[in-house]
């Protein structure tokens, strides 16, 4: 079976075999020279899907040595060598035994038993000016700005100012506001819901430029979440075969600093002249008024016109509430029950898959607030407890998809085998 990023690769070959998209289009959104592209077309015509496969899948590497070899090798280390530098030690290991390794080899087995402690070098920052992407789709900056977007008109009961979140992403090549939230935070159901959203309307771009720290954030008394939000929007864009690149400063992603800087100058002073006070009206004015005059009047034209943004393929498509699932692993207790955020969901007697004690098993919460629970693709049959369970004394040993007294029928493959053996 082909893996995701099999089936997007053969996808985009096939659309480039009938000249649906350019051969230098299809080297962009697969991240390869278009002379790569020219060979895994040739491929794809002889071989069909079977052709974006790597030879070498599922197959030990022409570059593989042999574990005797690493063994002799750790052994002289171990016993001759310790204090060695990985360089020191390849050299002596060839000088006295014959065993020619690459010190980086070396480096990397004296790592992984203990014998050399990786130390890490000093980065040196250095910033230089990024040309803009070439297509439409091909790069999305992401960030969220904390701001008082509707001044004074948007209160607490205290008469206090709330402050709102707006989420946005803007494109690299064009420059084009794609899409801008209010929410009340940038958590991670809001960002998913953004990104939800966005892949609805757009499609899915190949990349997304955003923070790799979010340090201000973390301190602000409205961010939540912020402590997985990588973990989870990481494993999603991944799921959905989107490259994540994360900025190592606000420099690094300066088109959207720059956006939220235009913003809360003029989004701020447009609302107040509409005399909108509340973050659902903002919304609609952002969408329909405020959005398309923006774009009209700061874009730029793209280097190529084309529209890199890919759809979702008909599997994505189907498990979408997955992928935007805010997911935690488990463990299936011995009454087959499953703690999660101080509630107790036990496991009925059917399951579409064998369960048994202390497996690990998914917890997801999808985003219209349901929690479902997932083993290898299988969504488990549960009931919700109101209160903790008493501690079994007695416990089935494993759930199935039939009954625990299930008899099997007088042709079952079991009575078969019976008589045979008789």
């Amino acid at each position: 079976m082909l893996t995701q990023q099999e089936q997007v690769k053969f996808t985009v070959i096939s659309q480039a075999l009938q000249g649906k998209i350019t051969n230098g289009k299809a080297a962009v959104i697969l991240g390869i020279s278009p002379r790569q592209v020219k060979r895994l077309k040739k491929k794809v015509r002889h071989e069909k899907e079977y052709g974006v496969i790597h030879g070498l899948k599922g197959e030990i590497s022409n570059h593989h040595l042999d574990s005797s070899l690493k063994q002799e090798a750790i052994e002289h280390i171990r016993e001759e060598y310790i204090g060695f530098k990985p360089l020191f030690a390849s050299e002596k290991l060839e000088e006295r035994y014959g065993i020619k390794l690459n010190p980086q080899t070396t480096r990397r087995w004296m790592i992984k038993e203990g014998l050399w402690r990786e130390r890490k070098q000093k980065k040196v920052i250095y910033r230089s000016w990024r040309p803009r992407k070439e297509y439409f789709g091909e790069l999305q900056q992401f960030d969220g700005s904390y701001h008082y977007w509707l001044e004074d008109r948007y209160c607490e009961t205290n008469g206090d100012p709330i402050e709102l979140c707006l989420l946005a992403s803007i494109d690299d090549a064009t420059g084009i506001i794609t899409h801008a939230v209010f929410t009340k935070n940038e958590g991670v159901r809001a960002v998913f819901q953004f990104w939800l959203s966005y892949i609805q309307k757009h499609g899915k771009p190949l990349a997304i430029y955003l923070d790799k720290f979010s340090t201000y954030k973390l301190n602000h008394k409205g961010a939540v979440d912020n402590s997985e939000l990588m973990t989870q929007f990481g494993r999603a864009m991944k799921d959905l075969s989107i490259l994540l690149i994360t900025a190592n400063s606000p420099q690094a992603k300066g088109r959207i600093e720059r956006l939220f800087q235009t913003l809360q100058d003029r989004l701020v002073k447009e609302l107040k002249l509409v005399k909108i006070n509340t973050p659902k009206a903002a919304q609609v004015f952002l969408d329909t008024v405020f959005i398309p005059a923006f774009n009209k009047k700061f874009s730029v034209i793209p280097v190529k016109e084309e529209n890199v943004h890919q759809p979702l393929s008909e599997t994505e498509t189907q498990q979408l509430d997955r992928i935007f699932s805010i997911q935690s692993q488990r463990k299936v207790n011995n009454d087959f029950t499953i703690q999660f955020k101080n509630h107790w969901y036990q496991l009925t007697e059917l399951q579409p898959t064998t369960i048994r004690p202390r497996e690990t098993i998914i917890v997801e919460q999808w985003l219209d607030g349901t929690v479902h629970l997932n083993k290898q693709g299988h969504y488990l049959n549960y009931v919700l407890l109101l209160k903790r369970p008493e501690k079994a004394k007695t416990n089935p040993p494993i759930l199935t998809t039939h009954p625990l007294n299930w008899v099997p029928p007088s042709n079952h493959p079991w009575r078969k085998y019976a008589k045979t053996k008789h």
